[in-house]
């Protein structure tokens, strides 16, 4: 479970160990020093933190290995913002006064892939040397929210569709409104024509539940909505776009979270998942729709608000008259989609007003 670090060599001019040199020192590891180690560079795991310096070189990713960590006194730390796992770390370090640095996946898999290298350890130490490159971290509560928002949204969709299925089985009506909803969770079944067959009670208690758990998921869902649609500032670039409200524009910030990162419009609709697949053979050449490569919570927003939109929005319904003799139905839509992403990543990464041309 303990990885060791080849020990470092004392010298008449300083104590040195294969990737650094530091200040004399009467103790042979620097991070018994009182100096400290100055920048430490992390791979993350779930279980596991490895660390670019130190005689021990993996630690628990819990509080004891943040602990342990920090009694190497490192001013800095560089790693990986690989989802959840690097989350409580990064917090962790930056409320103890260290100062908290995040490298991009796709550079530091770009750096990995030049060396021909994968481990832990170098992974750790090629994170340490990128320190230049790493940019500070910081907390997004707008992230959480919005993850939490389309969890929420995923449940009330497996809950309606569950819904739609016992009503079904008991009646001819399998439509879901408020009202009905409350007097379902309730128990009233009074207006409802249900069919008496052997599994109808077992069935009509699913209901019941199904119900009930529906209607508090809709409610914590309007919470959430609140929440999302109040991190959003009032000046915000992208509430300029015609068609897109506070709640789509917390969405796309919430899970971007910096458009720096995409310095083209194609790299930013590849991540939504909107780039045309063509195939070319010969003179031939074969369009195989969209990608589906990408984040399916903006790709489905995109198109969502292309489909209900478009009409409101000058640069797409212009788009709409010139291309709707040639594309129908959904490949329409779908190149409407990624006009609006195109829109979406000009107007926020220019951070200039949204003009229709």
């Amino acid at each position: 479970m303990v990885e060791r670090e080849t020990e470092a060599k004392s010298s008449g001019s300083g104590v040195t160990n294969p990737y650094h040199r530091t200040e004399h020192c009467e103790k042979i590891h620097e991070y018994r020093c009182d100096k400290g180690v100055g920048v430490i560079g992390i791979d993350v795991s779930k279980e596991h933190l490895v660390t670019s310096k130190g005689r021990v070189r993996k630690y628990e990713n819990n509080k004891e290995g943040y602990e342990e960590i920090l009694e190497m006194k490192p001013c800095t730390i560089v790693l990986e913002p690989m989802g959840v796992y690097a989350i409580r770390p990064s917090q962790y370090f930056k409320e103890k006064g260290i100062k908290v640095l995040q490298v991009s996946p796709n550079m530091l898999s770009r750096e990995k892939e030049f060396r021909g290298k994968k481990t832990d350890f170098y992974d750790a130490e090629k994170l340490e040397n990128m320190v230049d490159k790493a940019k500070e971290y910081e907390y997004n509560p707008l992230r959480e929210l919005v993850t939490l928002y389309l969890f929420l949204k995923d449940i009330e969709t497996k809950y309606k569709n569950r819904l739609k299925r016992a009503l079904f089985l008991v009646s001819d009506n399998n439509k879901i409104s408020k009202e009905r909803l409350e007097k379902l969770a309730m128990g009233d079944f009074t207006q409802e024509e249900l069919y008496q067959l052997e599994y109808t009670p077992i069935v009509v208690e699913e209901i019941k539940v199904l119900a009930k758990t529906l209607l508090e998921t809709q409610e914590r869902l309007k919470e959430v909505r609140r929440m999302i649609e109040e991190q959003v500032p009032d000046n915000h670039v992208l509430l300029t776009i015609p068609g897109i409200g506070r709640l789509a524009a917390g969405i796309i910030i919430g899970i971007v979270g910096d458009i720096r990162r995409f310095p083209k419009p194609e790299s930013f609709v590849a991540y939504c998942g909107l780039d045309p697949v063509v195939e070319r053979s010969g003179r031939a050449v074969i369009s195989r729709g969209i990608s589906k490569r990408g984040n399916k919570y903006l790709r489905s927003l995109f198109y969502f608000l292309a489909v209900r939109n478009y009409s409101r929005n000058p640069t797409l319904l212009k788009f709409y008259e010139t291309h709707k003799d040639r594309l129908r139905g959904k490949k329409l839509y779908a190149a409407l989609a990624r006009k609006l992403a195109r829109v979406v990543w000009s107007v926020w990464y220019n951070n200039k007003p949204y003009e229709a041309k």
